[in-house]
């Protein structure tokens, strides 16, 4: 089960963490590699202890924990390093992310989140949006959430009260979080060796849903 909640945000300021990706590499006896991935989509790994500054943090670390029995339970992570449709240093407007073309038939489009480098991209699927944050245009037309459009902040959707004419551009801005969980089913802190600068690991990792 995944509960709608974010993990402090606080807390997971200062984190360490980042995506994961895995290769597959097989050295033939030419020298040369054939590399492959299983993997479509990156996942992300965090350590939730770093943002510990306190003992109040470290209490609220525990209850966040127990509140999703450990492991059993996902919840929503704010990446601090990569929780916007733009730039770190702009500003979430309707234009940030080319979701999709419409076809005048389909009303619903998953929200996206597109790396690029050189000739090459990735595009992320978004599934966690933050209520809210989330602006759309068609044919860079802004739309007005509520009245012409809305949003599943639970699976990453947007839903158009009517479909999108054929050929125009679909774009969105947004705000995310990361799905996670706990990536160990135990804590383990000592109050003397907190209080002396040793904060206690503790591993967060995406998941997919």
């Amino acid at each position: 089960m995944f509960h709608e909640i974010r993990f402090p945000a606080n807390l997971s300021f200062g984190s360490v963490g980042g995506p994961e990706r895995r290769t597959e590499i097989v050295a033939l006896a030419n020298g040369f590699e054939e590399r492959n991935t299983p993997w479509a989509h990156s996942r992300r790994h965090y350590d939730a202890g770093v943002g510990l500054r306190s003992l109040d943090d470290l209490e609220a670390l525990i209850a966040f924990f127990e509140a999703r029995r450990g492991q059993l339970h996902g919840f929503r992570w704010k990446d601090w390093s990569d929780y916007r449709s733009c730039l770190p240093s702009g500003k979430v407007g309707p234009l940030d992310q080319d979701i999709a073309i419409g076809d005048g038939v389909r009303v619903t489009f998953p929200l996206l989140k597109a790396y690029r480098s050189g000739e090459e991209s990735y595009s992320r699927p978004i599934l966690k949006p933050v209520a809210g944050t989330v602006l759309v245009a068609v044919a860079a037309d802004q739309k007005v959430e509520g009245v012409e459009f809305s949003v599943d902040a639970a699976k990453g959707e947007i839903l158009f009260e009517i479909p999108p004419p054929v050929g125009t551009r679909i774009t969105a801005g947004f705000e995310f979080d990361v799905p996670v969980r706990f990536d160990a089913d135990r804590i383990q802190v000592s109050v003397a060796s907190f209080q002396a600068g040793d904060v206690p690991n503790v591993p967060v990792v995406e998941i997919r849903l």
